[in-house]
């Protein structure tokens, strides 16, 4: 940690750890707390049981992380506070509105309005985490952030079955944008990470410049790529789990317990990685992962072409869990890689970074969720060839280890 960031802090490193992750927390629960609710939605808006379309408050939702690159232009003129603090606000009006949105269109577009305070809320998390730490230290930091906010999806589907058994479905609602207004207060006692003498003026020369230092940079790209890349088949998992467990397996009534298992699972291989990248490295690290990666994908594909689709119950969401997990742990190791030769540009890189995961990932996941009617196959399909792709990307990366070449 950098001196001069260190007095940014009033507060020790883990609380900062933990209020780090509590801000990205939001954007987790207000994915994994409406997942047990899709059916009331269904019935509440007349749509057929089959129907996919109450998933889309999850890709609307993602969708709004477009607003990120807006968001990081203004974090890298005015400070990371000012945007942070505007994000909430957003997050909080987006999230009471679609409680109460008298139509699934207008839903959803509360929805990408709460995406869009979500998006301001974890840009300005990551680039502060940049702000203070760097390489190897940043993926381990991130590992620690990580691990506590994926505690979210381990809790989150049960405190929806819940409030759900007392309440209306409108509660589960209502409950992100409470628990924003808790941290929001408790996010007050920051203070601003970035120096005013190393803030860009807010020009469209300036502003370019960041853009184009930004997308010319090849580690930021290649290591963008490999997160984008699997963020589309967690989207695509995330937004069809509901209706994989209860249509495509009919079960709905272990829904709730595969979630959570495979959340708390998740966490735990996120702490390993933090393990992983204090010893290995995160380059060693993140190769490693994304060959096992690709491994279990390509065992998962040839049992559902050999035994049939769907595969059976216990073999998809033991493939499922691991290549979850593995994503996960993977994340922070590329997000530190990626942001790592950024410098003063932290905020338009967090801002593109995040644009590109999210708006990308969320846009093909969700092709890939409107083509699982009846099928996992298409799910399947895109697990390994993902886990090819990042292999390309990770291993095209041939500089020697420990260096942090921009270029």
């Amino acid at each position: 940690m950098h001196s001069e960031q260190t007095a940014a802090l009033k507060m020790k490193p883990v609380e900062f750890i933990i209020l780090s992750a509590c801000t990205m927390m939001l954007t987790a629960l207000g994915i994994d707390i409406m997942l047990p609710v899709l059916g009331e939605l269904r019935v509440h808006f007349g749509l057929k049981p089959e129907s996919t379309a109450a998933s889309q408050i999850i890709g609307f939702f993602f969708l709004g992380q477009v607003a990120q690159i807006i968001f990081g232009t203004l974090s890298d003129r005015f400070g990371r506070l000012a945007i942070l603090r505007l994000g909430f606000p957003l997050y909080i009006a987006g999230g009471i509105a679609a409680a109460f949105a008298p139509s699934l269109p207008l839903m959803l577009a509360a929805r990408f309005l709460a995406g869009m305070g979500a998006s301001a809320v974890f840009m300005t998390t990551i680039a502060g985490v940049r702000d203070r730490f760097v390489g190897d230290q940043m993926a381990r930091t991130m590992s620690l952030i990580f691990t506590i906010f994926l505690f979210t999806p381990v809790l989150a589907p049960f405190l929806g079955l819940a409030i759900l058994s007392v309440a209306s479905w409108q509660m589960v609602f209502l409950t992100p944008p409470l628990f924003a207004v808790i941290i929001f207060v408790w996010s007050l006692r920051l203070e601003e990470s970035l120096p005013q003498q190393n803030r860009i003026a807010l020009s469209r020369a300036n502003i370019l410049q960041s853009i184009r230092q930004v997308i010319s940079n090849k580690v930021f790209l290649r290591y963008t790529g490999i997160t984008t890349a699997l963020f589309t088949v967690l989207s695509s998992y995330v937004a069809s789990s509901e209706h994989i467990v209860g249509e495509i397996y009919g079960k709905p009534q272990l829904f709730a317990w595969l979630f959570g298992g495979m959340g708390l699972f998740m966490a735990c291989c996120t702490l390993l990685n933090a393990r992983l990248s204090s010893r290995y490295g995160a380059r060693k690290t993140i190769k490693w992962l994304l060959v096992a990666y690709t491994l279990v994908a390509a065992v998962l594909l040839l049992f559902t072409l050999v035994a049939g689709d769907p595969p059976g119950m216990p073999i998809f969401f033991i493939a499922v869990t691991l290549l979850m997990a593995i994503n996960l742990a993977v994340e922070p190791n590329a997000s530190a890689l990626a942001m790592e030769p950024m410098g003063n540009t932290a905020g338009v890189a967090s801002a593109i970074y995040g644009t590109l995961f999210f708006a990308i990932g969320s846009s093909l996941g969700s092709v890939i969720s409107l083509l699982m009617v009846h099928t996992v196959f298409p799910l399947t399909l895109s697990y390994f060839l993902i886990g090819v792709v990042t292999l390309v990307l990770v291993f095209g990366d041939r500089r020697p280890t420990g260096n942090s070449d921009s270029k």
